[in-house]
């Protein structure tokens, strides 16, 4: 450990002190990982893209050891959630009690530190290994969909970087939304008779929704996921003008994770269920459904190599989490595709998050092993 921390520290702390929050450029953090996978010997190609505010952003695909299709690639997502400004020291990283904090220390720029270290140490290769680093993940996992777009990043395996406490993670549920909008008619609201309460229609459309979420969903089971079925939420919801107004629109946010083997379309369609039943039940109900996301899950086998490999090298068993991560991207891309870094997702998104030490350099040394596994590194 006396041999490696060191620089990893520093590499983390060059990581962490650029500010790569989601709506800022991540180009500063691709240039620094570019130059030193360069001198390296590794041959880098930049995707670039503007996103919806009009930044640009840019994904990293790096290859040592040939071209084509990569045995290997270490993937890892170069933006962070935003930061409390009362957190002064979310940029710079400091160390307590084993801990090392800052803003991405944990999610991801501690996976992407170590996937740095073992891919530097790699002098030779038999086999092409592949760096890639994303931009956009915490917003919709832009960056990694541009890639798939293009057909960049395809590798034979992948270990994408994210916070599971060094357990490997074989499969996690999609992630998916919809926004509805219940409309009714505007009146005073002294006079009920007068207008349509979108609030009151739109409590009728939630309450089926519901039941639906508790009963035909839970149905549906994965047993390897906790909990075993798609999860629906309604987080967001916004209707009327003021108190003494019959509210004539009213929109809510259906969130749904779906397990792997059930299709991300399933939800919208009952949900057009619902919105059909509520109009054949009273034929002035009005309602719309956009769709505004459906990102599939992913589901790789126990038995894939990269699984296996993982399983043994972190002696810890392969699980299944129920948030997104950038794997099934990398498994159209061709991927056996599986999630694994330093961390806890827990202390991730909040101020004073860290990444242990002993994590760090632990992360480290599975990483390079892989790469001396499936790319033949000396």
């Amino acid at each position: 450990m006396s041999d490696t921390l060191p620089a990893l520290r520093a590499t983390l702390t060059e990581l962490v002190a650029m500010d790569t929050t989601s709506a800022r450029p991540n180009a500063p953090l691709v240039d620094y990982a570019q130059a030193r996978l360069e001198a390296a010997g590794f041959t880098a190609e930049r995707q670039r893209y503007t996103d919806d505010a009009g930044v640009e952003k840019v994904n990293l695909v790096a290859v040592k050891g040939g071209s084509g299709r990569a045995e290997l690639a270490l993937v890892g997502h170069t933006d962070c959630v935003p930061y409390d400004p009362a957190w002064t020291d979310a940029l710079r990283l400091t160390e307590k009690d084993g801990k090392l904090y800052a803003r991405g220390a944990c999610d991801t720029k501690g996976f992407i530190a170590c996937a740095l270290h073992a891919a530097l140490k790699a002098e030779r290769v038999r086999a092409p290994l592949m760096v890639v680093l994303t931009a956009d993940e915490e917003v919709g996992l832009v960056g990694a969909k541009k890639l798939v777009e293009a057909g960049l990043g395809r590798a034979r395996h992948a270990i994408v970087g994210e916070p599971t406490r060094l357990t490997p993670v074989r499969a996690n549920k999609g992630y998916c939304l919809a926004e509805v909008e219940v409309l009714g008619k505007e009146g005073h609201s002294a006079y009920p008779e007068s207008g349509a309460s979108a609030i009151f229609r739109a409590g009728r459309f939630l309450q089926r929704l519901e039941h639906l979420a508790t009963t035909v969903l839970r149905d549906e089971r994965d047993e390897g996921f906790q909990p075993p079925f798609t999860t629906v939420n309604v987080g967001v919801i916004q209707g009327g003008k003021a108190k003494n107004i019959i509210p004539g629109a009213c929109r809510f946010i259906v969130e749904w994770r779906p397990i792997p083997g059930q299709p991300p379309e399933r939800v919208p369609q009952l949900l057009e269920t619902l919105r059909q039943e509520l109009v054949r039940d009273e034929p002035a109900y009005e309602a719309h459904i956009r769709v505004l996301r459906t990102d599939r899950g992913v589901n790789t086998k126990a038995d894939a190599e990269v699984v296996r490999f993982l399983a043994e090298a972190s002696g810890n068993a392969p699980t299944t989490v129920s948030f997104g991560t950038e794997a099934p991207q990398m498994t159209e891309l061709g991927a056996e595709a599986v999630v694994f870094g330093p961390g806890d997702i827990r202390v991730a998104h909040q101020t004073g998050e860290y990444v242990p030490v002993d994590d760090l350099v632990r992360c480290e040394a599975v990483l390079s092993r892989a790469v001396a596994h499936f790319c033949g590194a000396r």
